[in-house]
């Protein structure tokens, strides 16, 4: 019988209910799962965005889901580079990637070496962008309200 090894990556910035979904859905489609959590400096380098949460932060919480067996630091940009490292069978994705030019890119790469991409319901109601924006609006809506009073 061969192990399957998951592999779920993301910033969990902001951790709400789409992360959840996707490291309960990724368990339950493997033996056992590694959560690949982007650093400060991955999310500044690649996304341009500045965490709220530090690394070790996100890193811990993600740790304490009880879906996920063991969490990777991600500090490379490609994702075959976070293979060599972590070794996993299959990798899962929300499915806003699905058919996309880095998503068929990503099924590509990984299909050379034998890693099954798998796609997820992608919870379309929440974000870390939605919920970036909404405390945007919030706070610069106290700023407004500090600077009329």
């Amino acid at each position: 019988m061969t192990v399957r090894i998951g592999y779920a990556a993301g910033a969990f910035d902001l951790f709400h209910v789409g992360h959840l979904n996707l490291l309960r859905h990724a368990k339950e489609n493997c033996d056992f799962l590694i959560a690949g959590v982007v650093s400060d400096e991955m999310l500044r380098d690649v996304k341009g965005i500045e965490s709220v949460i530090p690394t070790a932060e996100r890193a811990e919480i993600v740790q304490n889901i009880r879906f996920v067996d063991r969490v990777h630091v991600e500090t490379v940009p490609d994702k075959i580079d976070t293979w060599k490292q972590v070794h996993f069978t299959h990798f899962f994705k929300g499915d806003d990637w699905r058919g996309t030019e880095k998503g068929l890119r990503l099924e590509r790469e990984f299909g050379e070496v034998g890693v099954e991409v798998v796609y997820f319901p992608y919870t379309a109601h929440t974000s870390s962008s939605l919920l970036r924006r909404t405390i945007d609006i919030i706070h610069s809506g106290a700023e407004e309200r500090i600077l009329t009073a």
